[in-house]
């Protein structure tokens, strides 16, 4: 309990205080009164007690009386002292730093264990500079604003990210080359034909042996690759043309691929020279998991157009399980064998008006000789086949007298088209046989799971490219400017770990019931900042409003927002 003499206008107010205090207004008529009160609990309900009647608010704003007021009981307050000098142009702003994103992606970073594996590859290398705060430094960078490792040096210094004030570019490239630097010889064991294994690779394996008791065992992997162009000569290998997912064949390529388990979460990255076909880097990726990770039986599932006949042989060979998507049409044995064979489809989820409720589902099991193969089936999809085939057709009957040059240039209509002496007509075999394939698509499996089981396994694969998706901002690190293997495999990798943190934040927000943009979430985070300013001598750190989903990020994350006022660590020094 303390007493506060206020002597200001009026009668000098005397308080002693037990309990909180506030202020309230009260309006009689069309005259609002401003008043000092507490809460206090009679015979157990809570009970306001006015201790002072300050006066009409309108007369208190006019006079000047209330901004006098408030500015002397500032003088008891350190922080209405700073807010209040810095309103009024009274101090000077030394410096201003984002903290938002440094404070939750480092507090994952710790959680996840990344900076626990990194000093353990470290602890018998005497760098001079520290390299887990270079590899956190670019992997933020990727997260926030993905760039090259030389505009990472110059965004660094509007953050204040711990650790990382004494970096700089040389740095950077050394921590890169040390991820990229290849393992002894004793410890090349598991490495795919494409590179030797390097530190990356133990990064990766140790990662998962932390998180290995949040799930029993890797029943399921799922595979995706994509393709990064160079800005500069690709390194001594790694940089060749080939097929680009980018629509630059003119330039230089990496193929860079991504393991993720059955919840989306990254397991392993490889990258391959750009020459490297997706098809031939499936068996090398399975052969360094079963090699490398502590993992049981593996089921590879991946889409058609991950799968060649070669490779399914080689798989089949190596007795592993598999779902794989099947190219009906191209396939002779699927289209003439397995999508018109009879037999009754078993209903794994029925047609609802819910959106909620799962996509409809039907299965039906096809044995051809030693093979099985699973015909799925969703009304819904068969319907909006048949209405887009419908309006091309018709589409397609308005524009035959406009001439063959305008048909050939469309492929929605060359699908329809035949020649028929001079002219194109309208195939309408093709049409029938389009019909077939409404709403279906095809499976081959070894697994014993049932039917229904081997569709839904098989529909994780698209959630998981959907994730895949989402996150290929992150894997496009462009421009690479790299010249050597060693630091382009470490340019890269900065990708996986951002997708390893993003996906860790994700899911806890999903846990909360949350589901937020990506972009909203960076820039919120990027909104939180921390402004040190000099008064009277002495240094405060201010920090800047929570704005947007900050609090929801924080609150998942289980971390604290930082005080709005704080004496500066140059003022304690």
């Amino acid at each position: 309990m303390f007493s506060l003499n206020v002597s200001l206008f009026g009668p000098t107010i005397v308080m002693t205080l037990a309990r909180p205090l506030f202020v309230r207004t009260q309006t009689n008529g069309n005259r609002t009164y401003l008043l000092v009160v507490e809460n206090e609990r009679v015979d157990g309900k809570i009970q306001q007690r006015v201790l002072y009647r300050l006066g009409r608010l309108d007369e208190l704003l006019a006079s000047g009386q209330l901004d006098g007021l408030l500015q002397s009981l500032g003088r008891f307050s350190e922080k209405y002292t700073v807010l209040g000098a810095h309103a009024h142009g009274e101090s000077i702003t030394t410096r201003t730093r984002i903290i938002g994103a440094p404070l939750i992606f480092d507090r994952l970073w710790q959680e996840c264990g990344i900076n626990q594996v990194l000093s353990g590859l470290l602890a018998d290398r005497h760098f001079e500079f520290p390299v887990e705060r270079g590899v956190f430094l670019t992997v933020l960078h990727r997260l926030v604003a993905p760039g090259s490792d030389r505009a990472a040096e110059k965004w660094k210094q509007d953050y204040a990210i711990a650790g990382a004030d004494s970096l700089m570019l040389h740095h950077l490239y050394r921590a890169m080359a040390w991820l990229g630097e290849p393992l002894p010889e004793s410890e090349q064991k598991g490495a795919t034909p494409f590179a030797a294994r390097s530190t990356k690779d133990r990064v990766e394996e140790e990662l998962f042996a932390r998180r290995r008791d949040l799930f029993s065992s890797l029943d399921l992997v799922f595979f995706d690759t994509t393709s990064i162009y160079f800005e500069g000569e690709g390194g001594q290998t790694i940089g060749w043309y080939g097929h680009s997912k980018d629509h630059r064949p003119d330039r230089l390529q990496m193929v860079v691929g991504v393991v993720m388990d059955q919840g989306g979460n990254p397991v392993c990255s490889e990258l391959w020279p750009g020459n490297a076909a997706d098809v031939k880097s499936l068996v090398p990726v399975v052969e360094r998991l079963k090699t490398r990770f502590p993992v049981g039986e593996v089921c590879i599932v991946a889409d058609r157009g991950m799968i060649s006949a070669q490779t399914l042989k080689q798989i089949q060979q190596q007795k592993w399980k598999y779902i794989l998507g099947v190219r009906m049409r191209s396939s002779k044995e699927a289209r003439d064998e397995v999508v018109g064979r009879g037999g009754r489809y078993q209903e794994v989820y029925a047609q609802s008006v819910d959106p909620k409720d799962p996509s409809p589902l039907k299965v039906k099991e096809v044995w051809v000789e030693d093979r099985r193969y699973i015909v799925c089936r969703n009304e819904e999809q068969a319907q909006k086949d048949r209405q887009d085939r419908e309006a091309i057709v018709a589409s397609l009957k308005d524009a035959l007298p406009a001439g063959d040059k305008s048909l050939v240039g469309n492929k929605g209509y060359r699908r329809f088209l035949q020649t028929s002496g001079e002219r194109f007509t309208i195939n309408e075999d093709k049409i029938r046989e389009e019909e077939r394939y409404d709403g279906k698509w095809v499976l081959t499996t070894n697994t014993e799971l049932a039917a229904r089981e081997v569709a839904l396994k098989y529909k994780q694969l698209w959630m998981v490219e959907d994730i895949f998706r989402s996150m290929k901002s992150l894997l496009e690190t462009r421009p690479i400017y790299h010249k050597c293997d060693e630091t382009i495999r470490g340019h890269v990798f900065c990708s996986f770990l951002a997708l390893v943190l993003r996906k860790e934040l994700q899911d806890r927000l999903e846990r909360k019931g949350w589901s937020l943009e990506w972009t909203d979430v960076i820039r919120d985070l990027d909104r939180l900042q921390e402004i040190e300013m000099s008064i009277d001598g002495k240094s405060y750190v201010v920090r800047t409003e929570t704005r947007g989903t900050v609090g929801k990020v924080f609150q998942a994350c289980g971390a604290a927002i930082p005080p709005t006022l704080r004496p500066s660590e140059r003022s304690k020094t």
